[in-house]
C-alpha cells in the first residue's frame, strides 16, 4: 500500500495494530479522523491516554474500575458469598447485561493454555483461593467458555479448592461447546447462570 504522506502511513500502521483491524480498515478510519474537526481528534486522543494512565483494576475481583473497588463489589445489594469466575472483563459485561446474576465476580484475565505459554501462575487464581480461604464465600460459579482451555482452567481451580467446604457449580450448557461467552445472547446466557449445575456433574460428561 503506497502512501502519499509518511504521517498518514504512520497513523495507519498504528491503527492496524488493533485486533480485527486490517490495513484497509485502518486507512478508512484514519481518513475519517482526518476529516473531523481537530477538537474531535483531541477528545479521542485524550480519552485513550486517560484510559491507559488512569484506569484501575478492582483490588477485590480484578474487574476494570475507576476506583480501587469496583461498583459491583462495593454494592451492598450484591451477594458477596456468590462468586462467578470469568475469563475477562468482556464476560462480566455480558453477564451483567442479562440482569439475572446478583453475586460478584472474579476475573482471571485469561485461561490456562500451554500452547500459548499461559500457566496458572500467570492468572488471577491465587487471589481467588485466598478469598475462599477467608471463609465468606459459599459458592463458586465457573463461567468460562466451554473450550478445552476453559475446561482445563475450571478443573485446575476446582482441584485447588478441594477440601475448602465450598459449593462449586458451572453454567448450564445452553452455551454451545466451543463458544465464547461474550458472543452468547443475553437470554441464553441468563438461563445458563440461573440453571447452573454442580461442577462435579459436568466432570462426568467430560471424562
Amino acid at each position: 500500500m503506497d502512501f502519499s504522506s509518511k504521517l498518514l502511513q504512520q497513523a495507519v500502521e498504528e491503527m492496524a495494530q488493533l485486533p480485527g483491524i486490517g490495513k484497509r480498515t485502518a486507512l478508512r478510519l484514519v481518513l475519517h479522523l482526518l476529516k473531523q474537526p481537530v477538537e474531535q481528534t483531541h477528545f479521542l486522543a485524550e480519552a485513550l491516554v486517560n484510559l491507559k494512565t488512569q484506569v484501575k483494576f478492582c483490588e477485590n475481583c480484578h474487574n476494570i474500575s475507576d476506583v480501587e473497588v469496583c461498583e459491583i463489589c462495593a454494592n451492598p445489594n450484591r451477594d458477596q458469598s456468590l462468586v462467578c469466575v470469568v475469563e475477562d472483563v468482556k464476560d462480566v459485561m455480558a453477564i451483567e447485561n442479562t440482569s439475572q446474576y446478583k453475586g460478584i465476580y472474579h476475573v482471571l484475565d485469561g485461561k490456562i493454555s500451554p500452547m500459548e505459554g499461559i500457566g496458572p501462575t500467570q492468572l488471577n487464581i491465587s487471589t481467588l483461593v485466598e478469598k475462599v480461604a477467608q471463609g465468606e464465600i459459599k459458592e463458586i460459579i465457573f463461567a468460562l467458555s466451554s473450550t478445552m482451555e476453559g475446561d482445563t482452567t475450571n478443573f485446575y481451580i476446582y482441584k485447588q479448592l478441594e477440601g475448602k467446604n465450598i459449593k462449586t457449580s458451572t453454567i448450564a450448557r445452553g452455551i454451545g461447546v466451543g463458544d465464547e461467552l461474550e458472543y452468547a445472547d443475553e437470554v441464553t446466557l441468563g438461563r445458563s447462570i440461573l440453571h447452573r449445575i454442580p461442577f462435579e456433574e459436568s466432570l462426568k460428561n467430560t471424562i
